[in-house]
């Protein structure tokens, strides 16, 4: 492969849940698909470094809040492209020729994945299916998606802005509709929030917060307000 790829993973108190991204992530690392993880860590007071050294990634301590975190593992990593995945995001089989065909084939585009939830039922399927329409339609893939981006794309769109809440929707706006690709491909994350908080509760405060954003609420009182009402 003649793009080597970094792959970046925020993490907060994330030892036990990150096995599962990790694990699929193992056959990619042996066909040197992905040259290095980086587990890009906010302070956690569990076994992350333990983990970490486990599985042969990167450890890089950051300051709290996802945008700093991804923006630190980023200028940590070395590859060509950088992938950039959640904590309890597993990609599903076939992942990795679907980041070989992006690569080779759409260099000056970033890429996402289709979401699909770790959950049965009818809620799991049209959360995912509205997720993967807005991402279609306005160019709006969240980072539980995972962002596959070149080096020289990451950097012309000024990386991931410092701020606790929105920092995808905010790098990906700026990517550019044009410069976005769909990959042939899932992501599947996890459903365990959506099941203690209510899949409809859960996503109107997802709709709401993307909408004030947009209306301008600064995201720090956004982060505030997503917090009180978790």
């Amino acid at each position: 492969m003649s793009a080597p790829v970094s792959v970046v993973i925020p993490t907060l108190e994330a030892a036990d849940r990150i096995g599962p991204c990790l694990g699929a992530l193992g056959e990619a690392v042996m066909e040197g698909v992905i040259h290095e993880v980086i587990v890009a860590d906010g302070g956690s007071a569990d076994a992350i470094a333990e983990v970490a050294e486990a599985v042969g990634a990167r450890l890089v301590i950051t300051p709290r809040g996802r945008g700093k975190q991804l923006a630190a593992g980023a200028r940590a990593a070395r590859g060509d492209w950088l992938l950039f995945l959640h904590a309890d995001t597993v990609l599903a089989p076939g992942w990795a020729a679907a980041v070989l065909a992006h690569v080779r084939t759409r260099p000056e585009r970033a890429g996402y994945f289709a979401l699909r939830f770790d959950a049965p039922g009818p809620m799991a399927r049209i959360v995912a299916g509205w997720a993967n329409l807005r991402a279609a339609l306005f160019a709006l893939p969240y980072g539980d998606q995972g962002l596959l981006i070149s080096r020289a794309l990451y950097d012309q769109a000024g990386g991931y802005p410092p701020i606790p809440l929105m920092e995808d929707v905010a790098l990906v706006r700026r990517i550019g509709r044009r410069r976005l690709a769909r990959l042939d491909a899932a992501a599947v994350t996890s459903a365990s929030r959506y099941g203690a908080d209510g899949w409809l509760r859960r996503g109107w405060r997802n709709l709401t917060t993307l909408a004030l954003y947009f209306l301008g609420v600064a995201p720090e009182r956004l982060a505030r307000r997503y917090e009180r009402s978790r």
